[in-house]
């Protein structure tokens, strides 16, 4: 079964049907857990069954958000803490898309989305590997941008990586040195 946290919208209409107990460790930032059915008949003709309403009192923005779901078993916590954790995943993929310039997924079948995502996650970490390792202080976007004008050049990365900007016209063949396709 899919399992859905979103954050409730201000127009969603809705009937209370039980009140859930409040967590008993001390959790305080769970205000509200309960049981409910969408009020209005278009809504509830697309989902009739039972949802939990979850409220969360958000310390850092200190503001109240509230969710709903279709996950019963877990804890309000639970629930509160993997929609946290949504927008870490939204960001990472919003990073991925501008560093790496990726528009759409090329492929659309499970095993192909996971080929690209994997693809991208090793050229992330290769590219702040090298980042990090190199001694000129790069921002990654311009280190990106460099790595791609760069891409088919026959360089001496570390060279490269630590003073991109060298003159090197004195060497008889600098770009030949070391063979090092990036």
């Amino acid at each position: 079964m899919l399992h859905i946290v979103i954050r409730l919208k201000k127009n969603i209409r809705l009937f209370r049907k039980q009140e859930r107990d409040l967590p008993e460790d001390g959790d305080q930032n769970i205000l509200i857990d309960e049981v409910i059915i969408l009020d209005k008949q278009e809504s509830f003709e697309h989902y009739p069954k039972q949802l939990r309403r979850i409220a969360v009192w958000d310390k850092v923005n200190q503001k109240t958000t509230e969710l709903i779901t279709n996950q019963m078993s877990w804890t309000a916590a639970t629930i509160a803490e993997l929609y946290k954790q949504r927008w870490q995943i939204e960001t990472f993929f919003k990073a991925i898309k501008q560093l790496m310039k990726i528009k759409t997924f090329v492929g659309t079948s499970k095993n192909a989305v996971l080929i690209q995502i994997w693809t991208a996650l090793i050229a992330v970490l290769v590219v702040k590997y090298l980042k990090q390792a190199a001694k000129y202080p790069w921002s990654l976007s311009n280190f990106l941008a460099f790595m791609r004008m760069n891409l088919f050049v026959k360089i001496n990365l570390t060279e490269w990586l630590d003073h991109p900007f060298r003159d090197n016209s004195h060497l008889q063949n600098p770009r030949q040195e070391v063979i090092v396709w990036v």
